[in-house]
Parts: structure tokens; C-alpha cells; sequence
């Protein structure tokens, strides 16, 4: 509802001075003073943006922005729909402008969005008055939004990759097959060239390795990833090295493995000493050295250990020396025990002849004088245990038959004064003197026979699982 100028009590006042229309203009062009005013007052005391935008920091608009010399209505609102489109923070922006006055409807997703495109349209060249009518929406559906739009670029993305992800994958799986089948032709030619089974291994798969790597290097070219290939191939000594830090013991363990390989220290089924461990050799993997003892356990010792000990090969010379003491009375003669001892050693059918057997003084002890008994026999026939068993006893049955005494250790008693002692005669001595029955054999049933109880262990090493054994180095076939 207008209401007219006339009825002004200001207007009727100034009529009778200077007319009724030069009195309405006048009052009109003050109204239009007046809002204009009082618009640039509201626009210039509206509270300032504090809050910080997470995705996009909003910027003051400090200067007017121009559309051009004379600026229409349509070209303000190509100009303000392009900016509000352009910033991704509105949706289904609508944009209007009549005579000056802007007209936006939509939806942001903050109230700082909404109050930026408000200062953003005032801004704007010819702009008299702007009405926001921009909607201020759930976040969550910009989200989603947002998701459907990475979605898209994504789907786009893989449509245009697809051809080179194509070829790449094509080049990868060829170089693959081509390393698989130059390792084996490798692997071939270094066998039938006498190199080791294990050293051909790895030397065929180091050069398939390089094969793969170019293969690789190609298809981070095709994919434009060419900083990325030139840092795989110059990368790959400082991997090598880190690897090598990584898995020191792993490597220590391989190379360990290669060296006993070409070494052969020992074979399969030698029997062998390692870090006071005695056992049969039943395999050499990558990683470890595989016994049986005699007593039937399996001991896994690694390969870097064996490598830096002393190993001691009691099959690849079978002949071995082993020995025994024997002490006999002071008041006996050394040299009959010598000859006794001797002679016992001489008629064993384990004990070699040549080399001969020794009988020689070792010390002068507390309560006898000990004889140090040395023989050798063949470990490949007789079992070392059993032989030395039935040599001390046949020689302690030898002695006693000479007359030899064979005293054991001397104890000294320290008795009070007034206890009495008793001494026995020699008759009462005679009685409880025991008699020694020895046998006379040189096997007995408790020995179980002098034979080498290999068999036995062979057949106990066949028995031992192989489930989850890694390959025998020193296999033939390997």
C-alpha cells in the first residue's frame, strides 16, 4: 500500500514556499538518501567472518567488481553465476537480477558460504540491493556429493588409463614368464658347465632378477612413472644393502650354505663333530646343517655356525685312536702291566695292528701309577664304545691274573686319639679278599658285539620326517 508524498505534514508545510512538486521531488530524492544510507550502514556494521572454513578459507571482498562500462542486468548475473558456480560451495544456484537488485537462491553448506555470496553480489558493479535466499543444508549430502564426484573423476581416470594398464600388465606378466624361463635355461648351462648345484641356482635367478627389473622398468615408463623407474633401478644397490642389513643372519646363513656346498666339508651321512655336537650328516639346506646323533635326535644347526667352527670328520678317515687308563700298586712292576696291557691289545680283533697300540706312563698319583692305554680301530666296522668297553675290562681281568693290583683312590682319615684300631691278620685278610671273574672273550652279551651300529642310525635317518624339509644340498639331484 503506497502511501502519498503529499500527505507529508514536512511537504504540506513547505507548499505555500515552494510549490507542491518541487516539494514532492525534493522529499522523494531524500527518501532515496535516506535507504540508501541506511543500506550502506546495515551492509558496513554486519558482523565480520571469524569462523575458518575447513575446505576453502573466504576471502573479504575489498574492491567492486566491475562488469563492464554500463552494466546490465543479464551481465551481472552471468558474472555473479559464474563466480558462485565456479567456487564449488553452492548447489542448484539460481541467480536473478532486476533493475539492479540481485536475487540468489540455492543451497551452501555453511552460513559463512551463504553471507560470502551475499558481500560478493553487493560487491559487484550497478548492484543496488541483494536478496539471499540461499538454503543452508545438511553437510552429510555434501559429503556425498562430493563422494559421487571423486567417483566420477575416478571412473574417468580408469576409462582413460585402462589401454596403458593393459600394455603394462601385458609387459609384466611377459617379463615374468621370460625370467622363469631364463632361469632355467641358466640354471642348465651352469650345471653342464661343472658349477655347483646351489652356486648355478643362484646365479641364474640373480640374472633372472635383472630380467624381471628391466621388464619393470618398461612398465613404469608406459604408465609415465618415469621418476619412479629411474628410482627402482637406482634404488635398487641401496636396497640391496638395506636388505642386507635387514637380514643379515638370513644372508650370513645363505652364503654360509653356498661356501660349505662348494667346500664339502663333509658328505651325507658322514659322521661329524660340530660345536660338541656328534652326529650323522642328514642334510644341508639354505638355512641350517642337519644331524642325527647317535643317541636318534635330529639337531638343526645353522650354516654360518658350522661354517665358522671346527668340524670335526670322524668318517672321511675311519681309522680313529681312542684310549683308556688304568692304574696299577706301587709295589707292582709297570713294566709287566705293560706287557699284560699290551698283549690284550695285540690279540683284540678290533684293535689295528698297524698303527700299534702304546701302553705308557701317565703320572704318578696319589695311590697308584696310572697307565695310559692307546689303540686304534676301524670306526667304518667297530663301534669306538664297545671296543674300548671290552679292551678295559680284558685288561683288567689281564692284570689280575698276573697278580697285578689295581688299587683304587687313597683316602686319608683323621681319627681321634683314643680310638681304637684293630688290626686283621693276614688269613681274615685272605677270606674277605673278592674274587674278580671276568670273562675272557672279547665280546660280551652286555657289550652287544663290537659291530658299528651305522646300520642302525641309517636306518633311524630314513625314518626322520620329511615334511617341511627344505632341499638337500648335497643330494645328487640338486
Amino acid at each position: 500500500m503506497s502511501y502519498p508524498v503529499t500527505k507529508c505534514p514536512l511537504i504540506r508545510g513547505l507548499q505555500p514556499f515552494i510549490g507542491i512538486k518541487i516539494a514532492s521531488l525534493m522529499m522523494k530524492y531524500l527518501l532515496l538518501i535516506i535507504c540508501f544510507m541506511s543500506f550502506q550502514k546495515g551492509a558496513s556494521s554486519a558482523p565480520s567472518l571469524t569462523t575458518e572454513i575447513p575446505d576453502k578459507k573466504i576471502s573479504e571482498m575489498n574492491h567492486v567488481i566491475e562488469v563492464s562500462p554500463k552494466a546490465q542486468d543479464a551481465e551481472i548475473k552471468t558474472r555473479l553465476k559464474s563466480i558462485l558456480d565456479a567456487t564449488n560451495w553452492f548447489d542448484k544456484v539460481q541467480v536473478r537480477v532486476e533493475n539492479g537488485i540481485v536475487f540468489i537462491k540455492g543451497e551452501s553448506r555453511t552460513i559463512e558460504h551463504k553471507d560470502w555470496a551475499t558481500k560478493l553480489a553487493q560487491n559487484t558493479q550497478s548492484v543496488i540491493a541483494v536478496v539471499n535466499d540461499i538454503q543452508t543444508v545438511n553437510s552429510t549430502s555434501w559429503y556425498v556429493q562430493e563422494l559421487k564426484s571423486y567417483t566420477s573423476d575416478i571412473s574417468e581416470g580408469v576409462v582413460f588409463w585402462l589401454p596403458y594398464l593393459g600394455l603394462a600388465l601385458a609387459v609384466l606378466l611377459i617379463s615374468f614368464f621370460l625370467a622363469r624361463l631364463l632361469t632355467k635355461s641358466l640354471r642348465k648351462l651352469f650345471k653342464q658347465r661343472g658349477y655347483h648345484p646351489l652356486l648355478a641356482e643362484v646365479m641364474a635367478k640373480s640374472w633372472a632378477l635383472v630380467g624381471f627389473l628391466v621388464g619393470l622398468y618398461i612398465v613404469l615408463q608406459i604408465l609415465g612413472l618415469t621418476t619412479v623407474a629411474l628410482t627402482v633401478i637406482g634404488g635398487t644397490g641401496l636396497l640391496g644393502i638395506i636388505l642386507g642389513i635387514a637380514f643379515r643372519d638370513i644372508t650370513e646363513n645363505l652364503l654360509a650354505s653356498v661356501l660349505l656346498s662348494i667346500q664339502s666339508p663333509f658328505k651325507n651321512q658322514d659322521l661329524i663333530e660340530i660345536e660338541n655336537t656328534i652326529g650323522y650328516v642328514q642334510a644341508l639346506t639354505i638355512r641350517a646343517t642337519i644331524l642325527l646323533t647317535r643317541d636318534g635326535h635330529e639337531v638343526q644347526i645353522p650354516n654360518a655356525t658350522v661354517y665358522k667352527s671346527k668340524i670335526l670328520n670322524f668318517t672321511s678317515t675311519p681309522n680313529r685312536r681312542e684310549h683308556f687308563i688304568v692304574g696299577i700298586g706301587y709295589d707292582d712292576s709297570i713294566s709287566l702291566a705293560q706287557q699284560v696291557a699290551l698283549k690284550v691289545c695285540t690279540e683284540h680283533p678290533a684293535v689295528l695292528k698297524d698303527p700299534e697300540p702304546w701302553i705308557l706312563v701317565e703320572e704318578l698319583a696319589q695311590s697308584s701309577v696310572n697307565l695310559h692305554v692307546f689303540f686304534w680301530l676301524d670306526g667304518s666296522k667297530y663301534h669306538w664304545r664297545k671296543v674300548k668297553s671290552s679292551l678295559i675290562r680284558l685288561v683288567k681281568t689281564a692284570l689280575q691274573k698276573e697278580g697285578i693290583s689295581l688299587p683304587g683312590q687313597l683316602i686319608e682319615l683323621i681319627l681321634p686319639d683314643e680310638v681304637p684300631i684293630k688290626m686283621l691278620d693276614k688269613q681274615r685278610q685272605a677270606k674277605v679278599k673278592p674274587q674278580s671273574k671276568e670273562s675272557i672273550d672279547a665280546e660280551s652279551v652286555a657289550e652287544g658285539g663290537l659291530k658299528s651300529d651305522w646300520d642302525d642310525i641309517k636306518e633311524q635317518g630314513r625314518q626322520m620326517r620329511e615334511q617341511g624339509r627344505e632341499k638337500n644340498l648335497l643330494d645328487d639331484e640338486a
